[in-house]
């Protein structure tokens, strides 16, 4: 598991600012996202599945949000470009070793969401966003037991 000051201090604040992404809530949310998605980043790589990085996310999404979402936006590209040097879209492997640009992603996985992101420490709604919108209703995550993961890792 991940120290979680670290992990919000040194990887994650860093990618959303470098995205003009950033806000307190958006960093608790990626913050309960990786609490569930790999155990607090105990797995980069899903077992038995093709889901990569600490927030697990699968290949199919990320080359999703690539062709159609980045790739039509000019400002979010150059951005990608100049703060992860990525001129164009890398491999999904990345995601594995360089825990900012899995970041990046993730939160703009969760940009394309019209719905406003839950106020801080809003752990229900936090529940509800990460399920709606990452997870999905035929994903495998449980409630009681996100709650215990997220409560694990932002309290350590």
């Amino acid at each position: 598991m991940l120290d979680v000051a670290q992990l919000r201090n040194l990887i994650i604040k860093p990618a959303l600012q470098a995205l003009n992404l950033f806000t307190p809530e958006a960093m608790e949310l990626l913050v309960f996202t990786c609490a569930n998605e790999s155990d607090g980043g105990h797995f980069v790589h899903q077992l038995n599945g093709p889901a990569l990085g600490i927030y697990q996310m699968e290949p199919n999404t990320y080359n999703d949000i690539w062709q159609n979402y980045i790739n039509s936006r000019q400002d979010l590209k150059l951005q990608l470009l100049h703060n992860f040097n990525a001129p164009i879209m890398p491999d999904e492997d990345r995601m594995i070793y360089d825990l900012r640009f899995a970041s990046a992603m993730c939160r703009i996985h969760y940009a394309r969401v019209p719905k406003a992101i839950p106020e801080l420490y809003d752990v229900d709604g936090l529940w509800n966003y990460y399920k709606t919108y990452y997870n999905s209703s035929a994903g495998k995550a449980d409630y009681h037991q996100a709650l215990e993961k997220y409560n694990a890792l932002r309290d350590n």
